[in-house]
């Protein structure tokens, strides 16, 4: 029986384990790429889900299906988790700058290559709303949810986004936004 993510939720809340084992089943390997797609760090991404599931398992009665879904939460949690270490990675790169590795590039085809460039060339905030919506199918509002902004914050964001690599691709914008 394929239970939905916030019955799941539920039967983890009331100390079912195997709930939470599903869960991370489901949620690993998207939260990885969402965080992996910000970063281009295998072990950041990696380190990122296993907190935001150590997260989610400390604070599993926060969560209530009436302010949202739960991958909206997750989603949230790891965002946030990902900006808490890379400010520490900064620090720590400012003060012991011999410890900072870059992270390894892996092959991958041309096109590929250039729109992880292009990604990588917007800002921070602009490429998590890119990540999201492009790549993981959430809307305006679950997006506006997870980074803790404005709706409106949200699409100025995309639209910025997309526009500025519009401009990199050599495609011109019709005026209209799409």
């Amino acid at each position: 029986m394929n239970l939905t993510d916030e019955k799941l939720m539920e039967k983890f809340q009331n100390g079912d384990t195997e709930a939470l084992n599903e869960l991370y089943e489901r949620y690993r390997a998207p939260l990885f790429r969402f965080i992996y797609r910000c970063t281009r760090d295998d072990q950041l991404s990696m380190d990122v889900v296993q907190d935001a599931f150590l997260k989610l398992q400390q604070k599993k009665h926060y969560f209530s299906p009436e302010k949202g879904r739960l991958k909206t939460y997750l989603f949230q949690i790891a965002y946030h988790t990902m900006i808490s270490k890379i400010k520490m990675r900064a620090r720590w790169h400012r003060l012991l700058p011999f410890l900072y590795k870059e992270p390894v590039n892996i092959s991958r085809s041309d096109e590929k290559m250039e729109v992880e460039r292009m990604l990588q060339s917007l800002s921070n905030e602009q490429r998590a709303v890119i990540v999201l919506f492009y790549y993981h199918d959430l809307s305006q509002k679950d997006i506006a949810r997870i980074l803790n902004i404005p709706l409106g914050t949200v699409k100025s964001r995309l639209y910025q986004a997309v526009q500025k690599m519009r401009k990199e691709w050599g495609i011109e914008s019709d005026g209209k936004g799409s």
